[in-house]
């Protein structure tokens, strides 16, 4: 349902649909407009779904039209078994990937490294290389899901990387989708992951 029937529907959804109300059973209308939002420049503050700024989320309808992406944060050994995984995910409901890259990634490091001993592969995928990546996403059509990774430091690099293994499979880059993290605050304090 487009956001401008939302609108004019407003108030028959609100008493017929009983889906729109809170948790302890509230009312809430289907969508909120300009009308609701005294004291504010709507356009400017606040926006409709789907609309700059995106204060309220990127799709129109966000869920009541479009299901959420299912993702299994997942990731191990070596780009072949962490390929084998997500296609497995895939075929069983997944609608969307999450990578789990090993400590060495995380860190930016080459899997011969001596501080990447014992850590290779450990507790999430090695990802050094555009080979090892072509093997992660191998008969994965980059196209047609969205791809969540979580990695800091390296992320220009390992974000040029999926990029080119998109290109190749003939994926438009506007057209990707998906989420990726360069947040090295959360690196220094937190994991202590940074270079």
């Amino acid at each position: 349902m487009k956001l401008s029937k939302l609108l004019q529907d407003e108030g028959t959804a609100q008493k017929t649909d009983a889906r729109h109300t809170t948790i302890s059973g509230r009312p809430v209308a289907a969508v909120y407009g300009p009308k609701d939002a005294e004291g504010l420049d709507y356009a400017r503050d606040l926006g409709d779904p789907g609309q700059f700024p995106y204060t309220r989320g990127i799709h129109e309808t966000m869920y009541r039209g479009k299901l959420w992406t299912m993702r299994q944060f997942a990731g191990y050994g070596s780009a072949a078994q962490t390929n084998a995984r997500f296609k497995y995910l895939l075929e069983h409901g997944g609608s969307g990937l999450s990578v789990a890259f090993d400590l060495p990634t995380l860190m930016g490091r080459d899997p011969d490294h001596p501080l990447s001993l014992g850590e290779v592969g450990k507790c999430g995928v090695n990802v050094t290389t555009l080979a090892d990546m072509e093997v992660l996403f191998d008969g994965i059509n980059l196209a047609d899901i969205t791809t969540s990774m979580t990695i800091n430091s390296p992320a220009p690099m390992i974000f040029a990387i999926y990029l080119v293994v998109a290109e190749q499979q003939g994926a438009d880059w506007k057209q990707r989708s998906g989420t990726i993290q360069n947040d090295i605050l959360k690196e220094f304090i937190a994991q202590k992951e940074y270079i």
